[in-house]
């Protein structure tokens, strides 16, 4: 037996000179360049040129739409507060009126020396605790909760005697 093998297939030489051009395909024609050439054609700048104009004004249109819009909803949120501020200042007005109106009546005297002396005690006693070193958050959350239960107490007594006994002007 003897060893035959296939012939050896045809190779194809690669040269660097064997790429001759460069074709051109966003022009309308086929053009050649020659293999030295780095750049970009002349057709290729025009075309990047014209879509970053393009995508320049979009962008400024676009622009201009946000910022009109933006000064509409600034007028209308300006508008609403505005509405919101008067509304305010007559609840304002109106309670500052109902408060002057009942300067005399028992409930809310009573109510005001309440406020005055539980707020100076308790004001006085947190500051013994703190002078002495005794004051924690402990001793804080304690005396807020039984502040919250006078409160609580006091309005529904308060709420009962406005109702009976000494109804507001």
């Amino acid at each position: 037996m003897t060893n035959s093998h296939a012939p050896q297939p045809a190779q194809i030489a690669h040269e660097e000179s064997s790429i001759g051009s460069l074709i051109d395909v966003d022009s309308p024609h086929v053009s050649s360049v020659t293999s030295d050439y780095s750049g970009e054609t002349d057709t290729q700048v025009s075309r990047k040129e014209r879509e970053a104009k393009e995508a320049e004004q979009k962008a400024k249109d676009k622009f201009a739409e946000l910022e009109g819009e933006t000064a509409k909803k600034y007028e209308k949120a300006k508008g609403y507060a505005k509405e919101k501020g008067k509304k305010a200042e007559a609840s304002t007005k109106k309670g500052g009126q109902k408060l002057s109106d009942n300067r005399t009546n028992p409930v809310v005297v009573g109510n005001a020396i309440v406020l005055g002396v539980g707020s100076a005690v308790l004001g006085y006693g947190a500051y013994q605790k703190y002078a002495k070193g005794q004051l924690d958050w402990k001793l804080a959350g304690t005396w807020a909760g039984i502040v919250g239960l006078f409160a609580t107490g006091d309005y529904f007594l308060s709420k009962f005697l406005f109702e009976k006994k000494f109804p507001p002007k």
